[in-house]
């Protein structure tokens, strides 16, 4: 029995904010790769640009069916049932759900309609630090906070059943890896919950995202079903309480452990969009994303079985010298290029663009209303969170001096 060299990972409670030193080497010598991954199971590692962004842009000959973090979760059988959960689906049914799902997210019209409910978001959180404890953990009061409340006022979920979401988000990305069969019990409360707002929905429209889905589905060929569009926001709040809240987490730390980066953003606002856009690629899918080859095919010239799993290093696709000759630089003002951090393809974040506009007003209110914001802590003190695959910061202890009024 062949033992292949295991996936090269961030060390333990160690921040991501760079893909394992081994990276460079793969990159610069375009090689594919066997590997053992924590879940126990062997896979092609691919870690460059070219090879990343081809493996994600063929849902043909690649598939998302094991899940994209099944390979870091010990336990976890990427070969369980997908139950029409979304991020694990493909072709044309993947397709129909996203067609119906992405216009109320994506929408150049929608998104400007959402833009006040994001700001006042924002400001409600920066008002939220005048008179609080110091030092204060920025990760669970302002990510946290203005990641869930957005999405939650989207699909129309009060304060007192949010906990449902935290509760699922907790076990579905759980690094320890649940067994298969016990996630049904701990995704049963946000489905019941799901059904029940659904109904409501149906019964009486209100102005949120569920009740828009119910009547732009209404007019398709082939509407989601209740079960789908459950399934569909529910997905989207875990997807903020965890994926959104740690890039904007891990951004803060990025700008605050280098005062010049700080006071660049704050003495130049406008630079937020760019700032954002620079959190995700820097930062983004630093645990990498898990297809299945559907075929016998290549990847750089190297065979890759039918059935084989391949393991898609995003985070060091977005360092290579292919794409930025500087991409190990963080370049707040670089111009906003084709990186891999929100994925690419058909299953490319559905989110992406409500994750800019959230990310960037938030750098921008802190920016603009708190510039003499400061960590208490030294980078190298700051761990990693050990709850979640999404491999973010555990807390962003800061302080500051006043809060300049709206």
């Amino acid at each position: 029995m062949t033992t292949h060299p295991p996936l090269p990972q961030a060390p333990e409670r160690q921040l991501p904010f760079d893909p394992p030193p081994e990276y460079a080497a793969l990159r610069a010598s375009g090689e594919v790769v066997r590997v053992s991954t924590p879940a126990g199971f062997d896979a092609w590692l691919v870690s460059d640009y070219a090879g990343v962004r081809e493996v994600l842009g063929d849902g043909r000959r690649f598939s998302a069916r094991p899940g994209s973090t099944a390979h870091v979760m010990p336990g976890f059988d990427p070969e369980s049932p997908v139950d029409d959960l979304f991020t694990r689906m493909d072709g044309p049914e993947h397709i129909r759900i996203r067609r119906n799902f992405a216009p109320q997210l994506s929408h150049p019209r929608r998104l400007a309609e959402l833009k006040p409910l994001v700001q006042e978001t924002v400001d409600d959180a920066v008002d939220g630090l005048k008179g609080a404890a110091q030092p204060h953990d920025l990760h669970v009061n302002y990510s946290r906070l203005i990641s869930t409340t957005v999405i939650a006022e989207l699909i129309g979920v009060p304060q007192e059943s949010r906990h449902l979401f935290y509760d699922t988000a907790k076990a579905l990305f759980d690094p320890t890896g649940k067994a298969t069969e016990e996630l049904g019990p701990a995704l049963l409360p946000l489905y019941v919950y799901m059904q029940e707002l659904v109904a409501a929905r149906r019964a009486e429209p209100g102005d949120d995202v569920v009740s828009r889905l119910i009547a732009f589905n209404a007019q398709a060929e082939r509407p989601l079903s209740d079960h789908e569009l459950i399934m569909m926001n529910g997905a989207l709040f875990i997807f903020g309480f965890d994926v959104i809240s740690s890039r904007l987490s891990g951004g803060l730390l990025m700008l605050l452990s280098d005062r010049s980066r700080w006071e660049r953003l704050c003495a130049d606002p406008d630079l937020a969009p760019t700032a954002a856009e620079e959190v995700v690629r820097f930062l983004g899918s630093p645990t990498g994303l898990l297809r299945q080859a559907t075929e016998d095919t290549t990847v750089h010239g190297q065979p890759i079985s039918a059935g084989d799993y391949v393991v898609l290093a995003v985070q060091s696709a977005n360092r290579d010298t292919a794409l930025l000759p500087d991409g190990d630089v963080f370049d707040m003002a670089r111009k906003p290029g084709p990186h891999l951090g929100f994925g690419h393809g058909a299953h490319a974040c559905v989110a992406q663009q409500i994750a800019r506009v959230q990310l960037t007003a938030a750098l921008r209110g802190l920016a603009t209303r708190v510039p003499s914001l400061r960590l208490v802590k030294p980078l190298s003190e700051i761990e990693c969170r050990d709850d979640s695959t999404a491999r973010g910061p555990a807390e962003v202890p800061a302080a500051w001096d006043e809060v300049l009024p709206r």
